[in-house]
């Protein structure tokens, strides 16, 4: 280019078609670049990632969906059905096709009740559910309000009532503490359990049976194969996987029994339980106050979780498993076969009560309930009249720790392994335990009151009844059972489940075990028994012991007049019964809450739960 004085430059066509050239070079050189990359990509992604992306359409045309099994029922022993599947409905919504949900909501609940709770778990599945996909909106409908949607099903679009199966308790608040309940999943139930064979399961045992045995019951998931469109929408069922139904359970229960021990506790707050000695194979297991399972089937909602909650006498709470009393005159069986096992006392010795009992350098007495005392007694006799003198000695004679161990072969203290959740071990007293609980030293005066089953002995109404059968049957300590036979989903027949055995109580004179369960039998059938009139017209022989645990403590020379003492002050009643006596076939154990003397309160209960299980056609 050439510049003359001021004017413009003059531009030079070779050095223009030379820039021109270099620059679409260039340019070409880029375009040929990128080509070569793209062509590489798509070799890369057509042929080296072929298979992969293959499997990736696939999966993304082919879904597959989980199938909930049908979950196992319940019977009783004669094959009454506990817990059942019934057919029920419930509402569902398709956002996709209703539109304005919240107007939608807001006038299906002028036909059917939808209340805020309802609302509230819809709103929360939404985040779960596609907006193609139903998400319920009300479980469990009734006839009437499936009739009512029916007759204007045409105002909603994408509102649909569709049937399922659900979980019912036809006898209600009688059998849920053995029962329990089922609930709806949440994050803490997958935590425990194989999520993959949960994926399309709606509810889970919480609770009882329902809980301990959830694996039986649920059985395992199917699978259905699914062709989808791109926004996941099924197109057509390519394959079916049925799911595999959880096995049925055949509980020990008899449910005539269980009603008669419910029905004669009456309004009274209490528990029973009785068990086949033979076998350790529950026969009834009444707690009482109870509540309906049903209520949390489909969720309950807040208001009436606390009603159940803050009810008088916790219905929530099994009084069977994990109520815990001090075991009073009914321990006293047990202290007595251990004095005579250990040769601390004879069979023939026998001892002058008078009413009191006094420590060597003590002048408080520990008092007999009786006036007076009650004369001369042996062992028979002592359990007869329930002599608690006679018992005071003979603790203190043994020593708590001869006492521990010996009460500790019958299943005292610990776990029966009874199986449903939630069961207190109770307390078996000794002197380490005391020094390891409260750092002090044992007192004297507290061995001799854990003779009579006060101070710091708690027994369960299970632990009683199962050390009971071990005394009946000999010394075989058996883990009582409530699952009495289980039958596979595919039709086999039912397999019978024994209650294994926990441990033995060693016979050392067979002739100790007779002596105490002759003063049981004088107990119910003596001149002088504490029980005489639960005997009164039965067709077979009956042997008990009455207990009392105080509430309360009394003061020096206080007098216990239950009348004048408030209701929930008054002491506890019990009851613990075998029968027949010759061969016997059921043990119970009863406890009503402030019902103040076993033989009064406790032992009625006990007789109606022997007649009803002895004066049917018996049969195992």
């Amino acid at each position: 280019m050439i510049q003359t004085g001021r004017q413009q430059p003059i531009k030079v066509q070779a050095d223009e078609q030379r820039l021109f050239v270099s620059r679409a070079r260039a340019g070409f050189l880029v375009i040929l670049l990128c080509l070569l990359a793209l062509t590489a990509r798509y070799f890369y992604l057509q042929v080296y990632l072929h298979d992969d992306f293959s499997t990736r359409s696939e999966s993304n045309r082919m879904h597959v969906q989980p199938v909930a099994p049908n979950r196992g029922l319940i019977y009783d022993r004669r094959g009454r059905l506990l817990a059942e599947n019934r057919p029920a409905y419930r509402l569902e919504l398709v956002p996709e096709e209703a539109g304005d949900v919240e107007a939608t909501l807001d006038a299906l609940s002028d036909v059917v009740a939808i209340s805020d709770d309802d609302r509230e778990r819809f709103q929360q599945n939404r985040n779960r559910y596609r907006d193609f996909q139903g998400i319920p909106v009300r479980f469990n409908l009734d006839e009437e309000e499936v009739a009512r949607l029916a007759v204007n099903r045409h105002r909603f679009q994408g509102v649909g009532v569709i049937p399922y199966l659900s979980r019912y308790y036809p006898y209600g608040e009688l059998l849920t503490h053995v029962l329990g309940y089922v609930g709806r999943l949440d994050a803490a139930d997958l935590r425990s359990v194989d999520e993959a064979n949960y994926r399309g399961t709606t509810h889970i045992g919480k609770t009882g049976i329902e809980r301990y045995y959830e694996d039986s019951l649920h059985g395992l998931s199917g699978i259905e194969r699914v062709e989808t469109n791109s926004r996941g929408r099924v197109l057509q069922l390519l394959e079916r996987q049925d799911p595999v139904a959880g096995h049925d359970l055949i509980l020990s229960l008899d449910v005539a029994v269980q009603q008669a021990a419910w029905e004669t506790l009456g309004e009274r707050t209490g528990a029973v339980v009785a068990i086949d000695p033979r076998d350790g194979s529950v026969i009834a297991m009444v707690s009482k106050p109870s509540y309906d399972g049903n209520a949390f089937v489909h969720g309950i909602s807040g208001k009436d979780y606390q009603d159940i909650l803050n009810a008088p006498n916790r219905p929530l709470f099994n009084r069977v498993t994990s109520g815990g009393y001090e075991p009073g005159s009914t321990l006293k069986p047990f202290i007595g076969l251990a004095g005579l096992e250990l040769d601390v006392t004879r069979r023939d010795a026998r001892i002058f009560s008078n009413g009191a009992y006094y420590l060597d350098g003590q002048s408080r007495p520990f008092r007999d309930w009786k006036d007076g005392g009650h004369g001369w007694v042996d062992i028979r006799g002592a359990l007869e009249q329930s002599v608690n003198t006679y018992f005071y000695g003979l603790a203190l004679n043994l020593g708590i720790d001869r006492i521990h161990d010996y009460l500790d072969q019958f299943g005292f203290g610990k776990l029966t392994g009874i199986d449903v959740p939630g069961e207190s071990s109770g307390l078996l007293p000794s002197r380490s335990w005391k020094r390891g609980r409260y750092n002090e030293a044992w007192y004297p005066g507290e061995t001799v009151i854990s003779g009579i089953g006060q101070g710091f002995n708690v027994v369960t109404p299970l632990q009683l009844a199962t050390a009971l059968a071990a005394l009946v049957n000999g010394g075989t300590v058996r883990q009582p059972r409530l699952l009495f036979a289980e039958k596979p989903s595919d039709g086999g027949i039912a397999r019978r489940v024994e209650a294994p055995v926990a441990g033995t109580v060693p016979v050392v004179d067979a002739e100790d075990w007779g002596a105490v369960l002759e003063g049981m039998r004088r107990v119910v059938n003596g001149p002088r028994g504490t029980a005489r009139s639960v005997a009164l017209n039965a067709d077979y022989e009956i042997a008990g012991k009455t207990g009392t645990a105080q509430v309360y403590g009394l003061a020096v020379g206080e007098e216990y007049e239950e009348s004048e003492v408030a209701e929930h002050l008054r002491h506890h009643a019990l009851f613990i019964a075998f029968a027949p006596f010759e061969d016997p076939r059921i043990v119970v154990a009863v406890v009503v809450d402030h019902g103040g003397a076993g033989s009064t309160r406790a032992a009625p209960v006990a007789r109606a739960v022997l007649d009803a299980w002895l004066q049917q056609e018996w049969s195992p």
